[in-house]
């Protein structure tokens, strides 16, 4: 399949590929999938977050994302608390370890990647970036 024949199928197979490699390169040096990446980011940047909207900014389902929860607090990367206000919802935040990881798997993909967008000029990746970020408030208010 010619994956230049049209925008949409470009998009996909681009990120397909870079997910993929991203998740290979985070598994061999760190024992971590991509998709457990991500939940450790949105952790980051939102702790005390419920696992109903860490699935809900992701796009998977809440069980999908309970699973990886449980997988990243069996490695001790994150813990997961009962609320005292209401004893069913669990909140779930990072451990010190996480924080690390978190660092540690930014750089690893940074860098992994890094050949691939040095291909391309600063002003081109600022216009590619803009770009993104503009189609992805599109969709992602809809």
């Amino acid at each position: 399949m010619n994956t230049g024949e049209n925008l949409e199928n470009l998009l996909y197979h681009l990120a397909f590929v870079i997910s993929r490699q991203s998740d290979q390169v985070l598994q061999e040096r760190l024992g971590i999938g991509f998709s457990q990446l991500k939940i450790i980011q949105v952790l980051q940047e939102k702790p005390h977050i419920q696992q109903k909207e860490i699935a809900n900014q992701l796009g998977q389902t809440e069980a999908s994302i309970s699973r990886q929860i449980k997988l990243l607090i069996s490695q001790g990367l994150l813990q997961s608390l009962r609320r005292s206000e209401d004893r069913r919802e669990h909140i779930t935040t990072l451990t010190v370890k996480g924080e690390r990881y978190a660092d540690e798997a930014r750089q690893i993909v940074e860098s992994y990647h890094k050949p691939l967008f040095d291909t391309i000029s600063q002003k081109e990746h600022d216009q590619l970036l803009g770009l993104l970020s503009r189609l992805h408030l599109q969709i992602c208010d809809h």
